[in-house]
């Protein structure tokens, strides 16, 4: 209750005058600003991904890869499709599981049907781009033996999709087997 101190003003009584408060008391506040810190920390990072959709399939993604089958000495080309849904990125290596090695080739300037070995292939963003024979594709040489109606496994390297791998069906031509290509 209140009192008054003579004068008419209102005295609080003893009960509710301040007290500093006990080591007790300050380690609980101290607590429970730690807990609420991280309870913002925790929200904040949750929030912050919101924006994504829940199943974001990934910017670049590889379709179909067929690989003739090599006539002799273990050289031969590969052809894959390779969907865009992202920004722009480029390939910049690649690699077989039968060994060997590739590089990337494309058409020279000025119309010709000759080649050139180029350093990386552009993948402009949105797109889909068809590695065929007479554009870019990959060039495989020392590879072991392939026979065709087996497989083997491509790994496409990306600036910035990182590695990507697809498994290419071998096709033999004198067969009757030939590349196809889904996308």
């Amino acid at each position: 209750m209140l009192g008054t101190d003579g004068r008419g003003v209102p005295r609080p009584a003893l009960w509710l005058r301040l007290r500093p408060p006990s080591r007790r008391a300050r380690a609980a506040a101290a607590a429970r600003a730690g807990a609420a810190a991280c309870v913002l920390a925790i929200g904040g990072a949750a929030i912050t991904g919101c924006d994504q959709p829940a199943s974001a399939a990934p910017a670049i993604q590889v379709g179909t890869a067929s690989i003739p089958q090599p006539a002799v000495g273990g050289t031969t080309d590969a052809f894959v499709v390779i969907l865009n849904k992202g920004p722009a990125d480029r390939l910049i290596s690649a690699r077989t599981s039968d060994g060997g090695r590739v590089t990337f080739r494309g058409p020279a300037s000025g119309g010709s049907a000759a080649m050139r070995t180029v350093p990386a292939i552009a993948i402009p963003a949105a797109t889909t781009v068809r590695l065929v024979p007479d554009g870019f594709h990959l060039l495989i040489t020392g590879a072991r033996p392939m026979r065709g109606g087996t497989s083997i496994t491509l790994t496409l390297v990306f600036a910035r999709a990182g590695s990507i791998s697809v498994e290419a069906q071998i096709t033999n031509p004198q067969s009757g087997g030939s590349s196809y290509f889904r996308y």
